[in-house]
């Protein structure tokens, strides 16, 4: 496989993982690595941001931390990229994980096949979100793309949450 391609998920694909409260991966299943062509020694105690795509724009991060900081669970879109420069879509669902006695013990995320509509509207997003940071410096780039973000999801008349289950649900 050359590094620019692209790998489906099936629809019964499950990626998940865990990480500590730094977001350093804990657990890893296996269709994680398969897809993400890495070893479980090679993703164990690394930053989940390893698989970053460069075209994902870090006001979606910024906005995921601070859903999680806040205690609540994100859902998003996320370009993901594999071991060897390809890529891979998925809906990825992160939520704070704690200790029976209320301490953050860091994340779990389960990962699955994104609907490809939404995926053509979230990249227009994102083509524009990347622009928004290009023309920021780099400490307040994050910040204004979210905001940016935000603004659209405002502008929807709904929720963010609300607006992802729309963009789930549109005909393939």
């Amino acid at each position: 496989m050359t590094g620019a391609e692209e790998i489906r998920l099936d629809e019964d694909d499950l990626i998940v993982s865990k990480t500590d409260p730094k977001g350093r991966i804990t657990y890893a299943n296996r269709r994680f690595m398969e897809i993400a062509g890495y070893s479980e020694p090679q993703l164990l105690g690394k930053p989940h941001n390893l698989i970053r795509h460069p075209e994902m724009p870090r006001g979606v991060f910024r906005f995921m931390w601070a859903t999680l900081q806040a205690g609540q669970e994100f859902f998003g879109y996320v370009k993901n990229r594999t071991s060897d420069g390809g890529y891979y879509w998925v809906f990825a669902n992160v939520t704070p994980d704690y200790t029976a006695n209320s301490q953050l013990a860091g994340y779990f995320s389960v990962r699955r096949r994104p609907n490809r509509a939404a995926i053509q509207q979230v990249s227009h997003w994102y083509r524009q979100m990347r622009a928004i940071e290009s023309q920021q410096s780099a400490s307040k780039a994050p910040e204004a793309s979210m905001q940016w973000l935000l603004d659209q999801v405002a502008a929807q008349g709904c929720t963010y949450n609300e607006l992802v289950r729309q963009l789930e649900s549109l005909p393939e």
